[in-house]
């Protein structure tokens, strides 16, 4: 009905444009709006009606001009001044006099009820809004148009809206005060390049029910819905804040079925497309295949219930204040930011957890790799000190074999295992580089490994290492040579004491021997051989002085096996002794015969001269 009555005198106006009842460069006739702004508006008509049946003073024509202002959100601010300008000046009251009639009075009174009725749809509205926001600051209105008259309010919400601190309010309950504290907040506005040329801090401290709502609605369009921008699918951004919005409502609502906006009023009566919103975003909420179109109001009811309960969206709507001929599209709108500004911030929170994620996994992979630099660090250091603990120790095997085996160990210690942890050394250097870069990248501060543990730490460790190393090896080849020169003197000393003791086995065996023969000449040759073995023996003893000396320098040198050295030894000393031994009695029986012999002899001699005396 608001619809076909607006345009019943749109088309009276434009008609009357054309027979030139209007004359649009007369300036003692009003110039009315554009078809465009006729439809989105009832300002206007209010004033054409107005002209029919009353006079309008001076307040009245501000109150209508300022709505007309305020009423059309496709408008920047810019736009409503320059409307809200043609729209005050002179009316010619001799005009609209000759143009009443009773059926155009009944349609203006019909436009201004359906006009006061969506003002009382906007007071409420905004009133929830309103109080959506002062609810961060513990404040509340209960009356929009009374509880704003006096700034505090007001100057709270642009607070919580801008996040900035205006002026404090002036103390004090005076219209004086009460004008001061309003003018600080339309200051404020004016410096956020908020157009308010209409609107003074008097209207608001009266209680002007439609510039209360046009400064509301504006207050809206420049924190709530100005703020929006999408781009287009060819990559443009939208020309206003509102078509913005609309965009985005087409975007998320797209592929749902029996659901198609194209405005902000009569496109969202079934309530399909605030619980295609919803669903697209929390599908787990709304079980939206089992929506009807026909159960309009449940559709409404359910979509600001979930909002509510599980969204903390405010219910700024009931469900008969949209399933309506003609919902009033400053409310949808209203309460449709809302859902996009939540939406937005829980997508920004989405891609921030993901950004604060990613931050702690590099933070926790940081960690990790300072966690694994610890304990390679730790494990290569004990490692270090351990090897030189064991390679300077200067205790080796008294056994050529037992070197030769200390030598091969430590050859495979230099060739196999050294390597892999001097590989380990330099992991360590590109491990603490990469932490340095992460953390770099991060912006936090270097990692400084703990005392011990720095990379200079690890090179002093490991050149101590290797300076142990070097003396180890050293230290192994003397004792190798020392225990190769001890070999070939126990071989040298096993084969003269083999020898030895075969010549004194045959000397024992001659010299046990008493044939000295029966006669002196057999005797007297005997003791020649005798004297001729006493006298090999004699140039012998010095080869059994060598045999000592070998021995003596092994046990000095501490060889191994010393204890069988010795005892051949002993073996050779007691066998040179018992050869001497029976040298010595030998003789002494051969000087006994040979002493013997030659009684007999001078016995024979005495016989046979006494046989030849006789």
């Amino acid at each position: 009905m608001l619809c076909s009555a607006l345009e019943s005198i749109r088309a009276g106006v434009v008609s009357r444009l054309g027979e030139g009842l209007l004359d649009s460069n007369n300036p003692n006739h009003p110039q009315p709006p554009s078809p465009l702004h006729v439809a989105y508006s009832w300002a206007y008509p209010v004033i054409l009606c107005t002209e029919f049946g009353e006079e309008l003073n001076k307040s009245t024509k501000k109150q209508v001009s300022c709505a007309m202002a305020n009423a059309s959100p496709d408008l920047d601010n810019a736009e409503a001044q320059r409307q809200l300008n043609n729209n005050n000046r002179p009316i010619s009251s001799g005009f609209w006099e000759t143009e009443c009639t009773s059926s155009k009075l009944f349609e203006c009174s019909r436009i201004k009820a359906l006009a006061d009725e969506r003002d009382a749809v906007q007071k409420k509205t905004f009133t929830k809004w309103v109080n959506s926001h002062l609810a961060r600051v513990s404040c509340r209105i209960s009356d929009l148009y009374n509880d704003l008259r006096d700034g505090y309010m007001l100057t709270r919400l642009l607070e919580v809206l801008s996040g900035e601190l205006l002026p404090r309010p002036t103390r004090g309950r005076m219209r004086i005060h009460c004008l001061e504290n309003v003018d600080k907040a339309l200051q404020f506005l004016k410096e956020q390049r908020v157009h308010l040329e209409n609107v003074g801090s008097h209207d608001i401290v009266d209680g002007n029910h439609r510039l209360t709502l046009g400064l509301i609605w504006t207050i809206i369009l420049r924190f709530q819905i100005q703020v929006i921008k999408i781009n287009t699918a060819d990559n443009r951004e939208t020309r206003s804040a509102k078509d913005a919005l609309l965009l985005w409502c087409q975007m998320k609502t797209a592929g749902y079925p029996e659901v198609n906006i194209q405005n902000f009023t009569t496109c969202w009566r079934d309530g399909l497309a605030f619980n295609a919103l919803i669903h697209r975003h929390r599908p787990d909420l709304i079980e939206f295949h089992k929506l009807t179109r026909s159960n309009a109001t449940h559709n409404l009811q359910q979509a600001f219930n979930v909002a509510e309960h599980h969204l903390g969206l405010t219910k700024l709507l009931d469900p008969e204040d949209v399933n309506t001929e003609n919902p009033d599209e400053k409310s949808i709108i209203t309460y449709v930011v809302s859902y996009y500004h939540y939406f937005s911030k829980m997508k920004a929170l989405i891609v921030e957890g993901k950004r604060v994620g990613k931050v702690l996994d590099n933070c926790i992979e940081t960690e990790t790799i300072i966690n694994r630099y610890d304990a390679l660090a730790s494990d290569l250091l004990d490692w270090i000190e351990k090897t030189i603990g064991i390679i300077s120790s200067q205790k080796f095997a008294n056994s050529l074999t037992g070197v030769q085996q200390q030598l091969q160990a430590f050859t495979t210690y230099c060739t196999i295992e050294k390597p892999i942890k001097f590989q380990e050394k330099g992991n360590l250097e590109v491990l603490l580089f990469t932490i340095q870069s992460k953390l770099r990248a991060n912006n936090q501060k270097p990692y400084v490994p703990q005392d011990g543990k720095l990379i200079s730490d690890i090179n002093k460790a490991w050149e101590r290492l290797e300076k142990a190393e070097h003396e180890r090896g050293v230290a192994l080849r003397k004792e190798l040579i020392r225990q190769e020169k001890l070999e070939l003197l126990a071989q040298r000393f096993d084969h003269k004491t083999t020898m030895r003791q075969a010549w004194l086995n045959e000397n024992q065996r001659l010299v046990s021997q008493d044939n000295f023969g029966y006669d002196l000449p057999a005797v007297e040759a005997a003791m020649k051989k005798h004297e001729a073995i006493e006298a090999d023996i004699a140039s012998y003893e010095e080869r059994i002085g060598v045999v000592m000396e070998l021995s003596s320098e092994m046990e000095k040198e501490g060889y191994y096996d010393i204890r069988r050295i010795l005892a051949r030894k002993e073996n050779i000393l007691g066998q040179w002794s018992l050869l001497k031994e029976l040298v010595a009695g030998r003789r002494t029986r051969l000087e006994k015969n040979l002493a013997l012999q030659k009684t007999f002899q001078d016995m024979v001699y005495m016989i046979d001269w006494m046989e030849d005396t006789q």
